[in-house]
């Protein structure tokens, strides 16, 4: 198809035909390897569509993307699209800055928004309207080393489900040695918030009232529940014990490296880095291990929820590159482009009809560690709990939780007064944040 439409454009130029080229640019969060295949799927659309030129630029971490964003658009120089992350939702919809997706979609008979995944779309819609367009969506779940569970005499096709199965596994999977020194432990995390928001998610409760601030702006924080006083008891539990390896706030890198490295048997961690960990626990002789986050009990039926970016479209520009960029926006999320972008990466796939290919092509069956999270997501109940949080103080709100562990480990505090802390803490960052956009 690509040598048809390069042989198309050359018959077009010899013959004396001029291309009128709308210039777009696209902000992005996407860095290493991930930026290479952003670069690839850019040269892909421009050959396909020889009338627009995107210029797609790396502009740092989630954080720094969105900071450059609110400091261009103050002068003037916002991008055409940018991504930004799934917890940017609500400042963004607050923002005044963008066009809506659903304005774009109204106008566009050419997309079929009922191909998109369900979780997906109902993360992104707020009032009834899509705001963004899905592209690089993840999903937290339980990674484990088969290797160590079969040394250990444990199932390797038997992960644990509960939070009391991932501390007996952990007591089993934790060894040390004639020094009494641990040399390998059942779990390791990165002290990060979003683990957390996944937990409370799976165990089927609201991180904040107003249905999750889906039916009304949220208010309050109302995550000191029963679900989430469980989920630091557990985790409480685990480093009472030494069962757990801490690596810092949000050092999730070090957590990754503890995991591939054998250094401990478990991790919770996003689907997207999937593709990595495969290939670097191979090299050091691992066989890698998928399964869903644990639950308090196997009669909760919560779900995870996204996590990853989406993309938004900006006022501003021009009629012309204004659905130049829309195109491009719906290239992204296209099939084939989706595919690339989950077997290169580990991103769960935001199309049904994606799904239903990699399916009939028994890709899946070939890598079921790529499906697990997918699967996690589809057979998620759809509430409001699941749905996740719409606040727009998310990433503050994170910093609180990541406190509030430390604390909590710390033994300043016990894991229901902690919690009690972060809430009071995180209703004051809503309150001061619906003041200012009221």
């Amino acid at each position: 198809m690509k040598r048809f439409v390069l042989l198309f454009l050359s018959v077009l130029l010899l013959a004396g035909f001029t291309f009128s080229v709308t210039t777009i640019e696209f902000w992005h969060a996407m860095s290493g390897d991930r930026m290479r295949i952003i670069e690839e799927m850019v040269k892909d659309f421009e050959t396909l569509h020889p009338n627009i030129k995107v210029n797609a630029q790396f502009t740092g971490s989630y954080d720094d993307t969105l900071n450059k964003l609110i400091s261009s658009s103050k002068v003037g120089m916002a991008p055409h699209i940018v991504q930004i992350y799934e917890i940017g939702t609500r400042l963004m919809i607050d923002s005044g800055l963008i066009i809506p997706a659903q304005d774009m979609l109204e106008k566009d008979e050419s997309y079929d928004v009922g191909i998109l995944v369900e979780p997906v779309i109902n993360y992104y819609t707020v009032d009834g309207k899509l705001y963004s367009m899905p592209f690089n969506s993840s999903s937290c779940m339980l990674y484990y080393n088969k290797t160590l569970f079969e040394k250990a005499g444990l199932d390797p096709n038997k992960p644990p489900q509960t939070y009391e199965e991932v501390i007996e596994y952990s007591r089993i999977l934790t060894k040390k040695d004639a020094s009494g020194k641990t040399i390998q432990y059942g779990l390791t995390w990165a002290n990060f918030g979003w683990y957390f928001e996944q937990l409370l998610a799976k165990a089927n409760a609201p991180y904040v009232d107003n249905n999750n601030g889906r039916t009304g702006r949220a208010t309050k924080a109302v995550f000191n529940n029963d679900a989430g006083v469980k989920i630091f008891e557990f985790l409480h539990q685990l480093n009472k014990e030494g069962l757990i390896l801490n690596t810092g706030r949000a050092n999730r890198e070090q957590a990754a490296q503890n995991f591939v490295s054998g250094a401990a048997a478990m991790l919770m961690e996003s689907t997207a880095n999937l593709e990595g960990y495969k290939a670097r626990m191979e090299s050091n002789g691992y066989e890698i291990g998928t399964a869903f986050l644990p639950v308090p009990n196997k009669s909760v039926s919560g779900g995870s929820i996204i996590g990853g970016a989406s993309l938004w479209l900006m006022k501003g520009h021009s009629d012309e590159e204004t659905k130049a960029a829309w195109e491009f926006m719906k290239y992204l999320s296209s099939e084939e482009v989706q595919i690339k972008w989950h077997k290169a990466t580990g991103y769960t796939l935001v199309r049904k009809d994606a799904i239903e290919r990699l399916h009939y092509e028994r890709w899946f069956a070939q890598n079921p560690d790529n499906f697990t999270a997918q699967l996690q997501l589809l057979v998620a109940p759809k509430n409001y709990n699941t749905a996740g949080a719409v606040i727009g103080v998310f990433p503050e709100a994170r910093t609180i939780i990541e406190t509030a562990y430390e604390r909590m480990v710390a033994g300043e505090l016990t894991a229901e007064k902690t919690l009690e802390w972060a809430e009071k803490e995180v209703t004051k960052l809503i309150e001061n944040y619906n003041k200012f956009y009221k």
